[in-house]
């Protein structure tokens, strides 16, 4: 497990060490939620490439995957109207792996209200904003610490599970003098699919693109491989894309560079798809992300649509979006490791990633157990049919596929991967474009009928 470093993503993504919670323990009171599901697909209507990796890594049934997806949201969106009307009551949220919402509280007057509502409970001796607030002052702690040992802390993490903070520390020396604990859950990962379903010959979300700090030469000096995020569109019609921010090789000169469909026959023939017009490292918001402006020929090529696949697979039709909550499962998009499929194991992580200039960054997302392999950076994470989040890092991303990342990672918890959440994106896209490109951005979507 090791911290990434944020430079252009030759050949391999950036990775991230994640701390992960397990889902376990009693519960103080029990009812059964039922849920108002979100616009999604019907479960016939997913590819098969994608049915199979929820089958596989989930051990579901489509439609369970769908069902627990849409249990998650209405969670997520409870929890929120809670923690804004009783926020010193409010300690935390997530599903259980039966499937089942779970509200933790710290009185027994805020239980009896979640369980009323139809929700379990289960008591905790402090808020999530005192939670918070620890993350905080500890990444304060963390920031002002020498390199050599700031380096050894991996990530940060929240359990609200267990109503503390997680470290993920180095097995170094710099690490042992720490002193701190580090909690890695056991998740399982299995094996990708060789193939998938029919293949629509068009670019879209979680397929690869190839850029530059400079326009391709005959050198193919510093080329480097993202994925495809979700394709959207501004107020002002602009057809963008949204992918990692470290995947734009210059980020850390605050200036953009263009992006292409790589020709694997001939790279310095690869049509240029769109350039990056906003690359976000860090800084205040603490995301990770980019918006690419498509051209005129990606957009006939079809990039003006709600898609996106895994590699070899089929198409899945993007019907909204979601925000993480821990227990949600998620399935994730990318050229490099298809379809792969896992839990939210932790709603809130942050991991301190130096660029290559040597300046340290805040980086917050999500965790989650999907497998994921360089270039698979930037692809898109779905809850059900709902555009989650992109890929960040992985602490598996220099391994050639999912079953050795599994065979070498599983002393150390199995595979672990980095999300950044799409809301929190999409506000700061809008908030940071001056009324320009990225002015009102939203996700395409289509609504099922």
């Amino acid at each position: 497990m090791r911290k990434f470093t944020a430079r252009r993503a030759t050949v391999r993504a950036a990775t991230v060490a994640v701390a992960s919670t397990v889902l376990l323990g009693p519960l103080l009171s029990t009812a059964g939620a039922e849920p108002a599901s979100p616009d999604q697909l019907a479960a016939e209507s997913l590819p098969a490439e994608l049915v199979t990796a929820i089958q596989r890594d989930l051990k579901m049934t489509p439609a369970e995957y769908l069902d627990r997806s849409a249990k998650a949201q209405q969670l997520r969106n409870y929890a929120t109207d809670f923690r804004t009307q009783r926020p010193d009551d409010f300690a935390g949220a997530w599903m259980g792996t039966d499937g089942k919402p779970v509200l933790a509280v710290t009185s027994l007057d805020a239980a009896k209200i979640a369980a009323a509502d139809g929700y379990q409970t289960r008591l905790a001796p402090i808020s999530a904003d005192g939670l918070e607030n620890s993350v905080d002052q500890l990444n304060q702690w963390i920031t002002g610490l020498p390199r050599e040992i700031s380096g050894a802390i991996n990530s940060v993490a929240i359990d609200f599970l267990n109503s503390q903070l997680v470290l993920s520390v180095a097995n170094t020396p710099g690490g042992h003098l720490l002193n701190l604990p580090t909690l890695i859950a056991n998740i399982k990962v299995i094996l990708s699919p060789n193939s998938g379903g029919p293949v629509e010959r068009r670019p879209m979300g979680g397929d690869t693109y190839i850029t530059a700090p400079t326009p391709l030469d005959s050198s193919l000096h510093g080329v480097d491989v993202c994925s495809f995020g979700f394709n959207s569109v501004d107020s002002a019609g602009n057809a963008l894309n949204i992918s990692a921010g470290h995947c734009n090789p210059n980020v850390d000169k605050g200036t953009g560079a263009d992006v292409y469909l790589p020709n694997v026959k001939n790279l310095l023939a690869s049509p240029k798809v769109g350039s990056f017009v906003t690359a976000n490292l860090g800084g205040r918001s603490a995301l990770d992300y980019s918006v690419i402006k498509l051209n005129d020929d990606a957009v006939r090529a079809g990039m003006d649509q709600p898609s996106v696949r895994g590699a070899n697979g089929t198409t899945l039709t993007i019907t909204g979006v979601a925000d993480p909550i821990t227990g949600a499962p998620v399935c994730k998009s990318g050229q490099s490791s298809t379809f792969t499929c896992g839990f939210v194991v932790a709603d809130r992580v942050e991991t301190q990633l130096y660029t290559s200039e040597g300046q340290s960054k805040t980086i917050r997302g999500f965790a989650s157990s999907a497998c994921t392999l360089g270039g698979d950076s930037g692809g898109a994470i779905v809850t059900g049919t709902l555009a989650l989040g992109i890929t960040s890092g992985s602490n598996a991303a220099d391994a050639p596929n999912c079953n050795e990342a599994n065979t070498q990672l599983a002393q150390y918890g199995g595979t672990a991967s980095l999300g950044i959440p799409l809301r929190p994106i999409l506000t700061d896209i809008d908030a940071n474009s001056g009324g320009g490109v990225g002015s009102g951005i939203q996700v395409r979507t289509r609504s099922h009928e």
